[in-house]
């Protein structure tokens, strides 16, 4: 069973928490209405993602087993079978649909739920057979995944998002894909194993560009829509602008660690260790809450 929880891979559910920005932003987060339904849609959406990394562990099986970190997975150590697997993944895809079933639209568009996770699926299953082994095209397939996942709060309460959401969604997730395809290019150029193909169409120097020039764009974007009438209308405070303070220090803190420290730059990794950048989203989540709910 302990092996089986691995093969789901829990710990990455928490990428799934961006189907909670539109309640967040929307200011719906405490509303019991918009919130169980959000709920639901977590779950599902964690469910078809452990789908995922079961197929994905099944097909990468051989490969894994010569990488240093991936050969104890589950399936590649050999302690969970490929048909267990399967049976794995088939359960995981047959809990997202019953719990999709259970969202309930008061407009009755629950077809979107569907179509949304539906597509996050399909995208993902591409990426494995084959998207993730073209340069570039991975990362922005990352990124589109994360979009996928706002979309898919928008669809299960019904709150309409704003290019806003979408955009600073796209790019931070790309920034993040960059610096993992950076730690997977300093473990091929340290040890010589390549964990995916695309290893040697990327190098450090190339990575560290893009990273910044990403970092950049995600920084000046956020600020403009803090200072944007939109916002500052919607929100109706003039002071969201003050959380730029924790993005700007939450992105120059990953640069610091990816480029100064040359750790391991796996956002997963990074968030769930490194304090200064947890202090960050912290404060920022609380900042953003203090100005759009109660001033």
């Amino acid at each position: 069973m302990t092996e089986i929880i691995k093969l789901l891979r829990p710990q990455q559910w928490l990428k799934n928490l961006f189907v909670f920005m539109p309640l967040f932003f929307d200011r719906h987060l405490l509303d019991v209405d918009y919130l169980l339904p959000c709920i639901l849609m977590f779950l599902a959406f964690c469910m078809a993602a452990s789908g995922i990394y079961c197929f994905n562990d099944i097909l990468d099986a051989e490969a894994d087993r010569k990488h240093c970190d991936k050969r104890r997975r589950p399936i590649a150590s050999g302690k969970v079978s490929k048909m267990t697997g399967y049976i794995v993944m088939l359960l995981c895809f047959i809990l997202s649909i019953g719990l999709l079933c259970l969202i309930n639209r008061a407009d009755g568009r629950n077809g979107l739920v569907f179509l949304v996770v539906g597509a996050y699926v399909v995208m993902s299953v591409a990426y494995s057979l084959l998207l993730k082994h073209i340069a570039l095209v991975d990362v922005f397939v990352i990124a589109v995944g994360f979009v996928l996942r706002v979309c898919a709060g928008g669809a299960a309460t019904g709150i309409i998002l704003t290019h806003w959401i979408v955009l600073m969604t796209f790019l931070l997730a790309l920034f993040l894909a960059f610096a993992k395809r950076r730690d997977d290019v300093m473990t091929f150029e340290s040890d010589g194993i390549a964990t995916r193909k695309t290893a040697n169409r990327y190098n450090v120097r190339f990575l560290n560009g893009a990273t910044s020039i990403v970092g950049s764009i995600t920084m000046v974007s956020y600020i403009m829509y803090t200072v944007s009438p939109e916002v500052v209308e919607r929100f109706g405070s003039p002071y969201v602008y003050l959380t730029s303070i924790f993005v700007l220090a939450g992105i120059i803190r990953y640069l610091q660690i990816m480029m100064v420290d040359e750790k391991n730059s796996n956002p997963n990794e990074v968030i769930l260790k490194d304090r200064f950048i947890q202090g960050c989203v912290i404060a920022w989540l609380l900042s953003f809450a203090l100005i759009i709910y109660y001033l």
